[in-house]
């Protein structure tokens, strides 16, 4: 059984990714194997997340990958270790909208049967404390509010108001956090600086943070809490056994060599694809846009995720060998699959810059972010999904693409507004919807099967 527990809070903005974090952190310090979890959709905390724990941060979303697989996911996950450690998304209660609960905080520590730590910040209030947290506590009784963790306290006096008010509640302060501007991250556009552009960084703030928790919480009394937590009995998922191998290999009776976009332009990607990608058959190589010149060897399809291009559009225009590599292999019928940053790579250019020319479309920066979950419908045929394959997403970008669907659009979204987006062309898919695969786990095991097809016709 592993111990675990969830760090919410009544909204954005509390202190979550810090505490998360610096609990990892701290706990890991002491020597205990941390599993990391985000709930959500989020890519930038998990960076962080395995920053303090030397393990990969996963994500656990209802919406996209359904209830049902939550549990089995965190234990494929948290495997082998000690304490979980799962940091919520918006407030406790928070979910996709119109949806009810799903996708919350709350339903995750239900599903997975989970003591929650909420994270006040108290920088404004003294005794409504109680009443804040007695509301949480006794909204959904299914929802184990185990302790509560008071962030920005100003002073000693402050202190001492809190705790009084919150003696009457039954929930137990687990921590008191002053504010601290060493804790502080680098933030902009859409959040989180993702780790992998300013790691120096990301390593001091990471630090200071679990120094901050590791003086300022109660860590036995939050590990004991998280043991408290009753076994779980689902099985782990497994990205093997999920189909039959495809039987299928490149020209040279290698695996096909699927290479994936990384660096520090495209830092967003989840666990799984890769290692859904390694079980479908493909061999799994990772490129740098920003510094490669060249494809990986073999090279029988692309992989290009989210990220930041905007930010690195001149370093990636300028890298012209790469561009025209990825666009030749366009043209010859490679499986492409680009999602959001990808998408925007693949276009003709980006905010003027030149990209790879794959699609007759031109990306910029725009002052509207674009955000939530998305319903969609395959519209085409692609190396992703044959039409009419239901899948859900999420988008969260602040660029546009005009236009913003080919001739043979990705996807119909059905919320929040009917609209068609993306393109299909030959063997490129390129959405701005990112999906998550364990969801749909035949997505890799199709777009395998394409590389290996193509690699024998090549």
């Amino acid at each position: 059984m592993v111990a675990r527990l969830v760090i919410a809070a009544p909204a954005s903005g509390s202190g979550k990714t810090t505490v998360a974090t610096g609990l990892m952190a701290a706990f890991a310090a002491i020597g205990l194997a941390v599993s990391p979890h985000k709930v959500g959709p989020d890519y930038i905390d998990p960076g962080y997340h395995a920053l303090a724990t030397g393990r990969p941060g996963r994500n656990l979303d209802a919406y996209m990958c359904g209830t049902e697989l939550i549990a089995p996911l965190f234990a494929h996950g948290a495997r082998g270790c000690d304490l979980a450690v799962i940091e919520g998304v918006m407030g406790l209660y928070d979910g996709a909208a119109g949806a009810g609960e799903l996708a919350s905080t709350a339903q995750v520590a239900k599903l997975l049967r989970a003591p929650v730590v909420l994270v006040v910040d108290a920088s404004s209030q003294s005794r409504s404390v109680a009443a804040l947290v007695h509301g949480f506590a006794s909204w959904d009784p299914q929802v184990r509010l185990g302790g509560v963790i008071l962030n920005k306290v100003a002073t000693d006096r402050h202190e001492a108001l809190l705790r009084e008010a919150l003696e009457e509640s039954g929930v137990p302060v687990l921590g008191v956090l002053r504010r601290a501007p060493a804790v502080a991250t680098p933030s902009r556009h859409l959040g989180l600086v993702p780790v992998a552009e300013r790691h120096a960084e990301a390593v001091a703030a990471v630090a200071a943070q679990a120094e901050q928790v590791r003086l300022g919480c109660d860590l036995e009394g939050l590990l004991a809490l998280a043991r408290s937590a009753p076994a779980l009995h689902e099985e782990p998922w497994e990205p093997t056994g999920l189909w039959e191998p495809t039987g299928l290999r490149a020209a040279d009776d290698r695996r096909p060599v699927v290479a994936v976009a990384g660096g520090a332009a495209f830092t967003f990607s989840y666990a799984e694809h890769a290692e859904l990608l390694t079980a479908a058959g493909a061999e799994v190589v990772p490129f740098d846009p920003l510094r490669d010149e060249e494809l990986p060897d073999g090279t029988a399809g692309v992989v290009i995720g989210g990220g930041f291009p905007e930010v690195y559009a001149p370093e990636l225009s300028a890298n012209s060998r790469l561009r025209k590599a990825v666009a030749e292999l366009a043209q010859a019928g490679s499986p492409v699959a680009a999602e959001c940053a990808g998408l925007l790579y693949l276009a003709r250019s980006l905010d003027g810059k030149p990209m790879c020319g794959v699609l007759d479309a031109d990306a910029r920066m725009s002052e509207r972010l674009t955000l939530g979950y998305r319903d969609a419908v395959a519209v085409s045929d692609s190396v992703l999904a044959a039409a009419g394959t239901r899948m859900r997403g999420h988008e969260f970008h602040r660029t546009v693409l005009e236009p913003g669907a080919g001739p043979q659009a990705a996807w119909g979204l059905r919320q929040p507004e009917r609209r068609v987006e993306g393109f299909v062309q030959q063997g490129v898919h390129a959405s701005y919807v990112h999906t998550h695969w364990a969801g749909v786990p035949d997505t890799a095991r199709r777009l395998v099967r394409r590389c290996a097809e193509w690699s024998g016709r090549a």
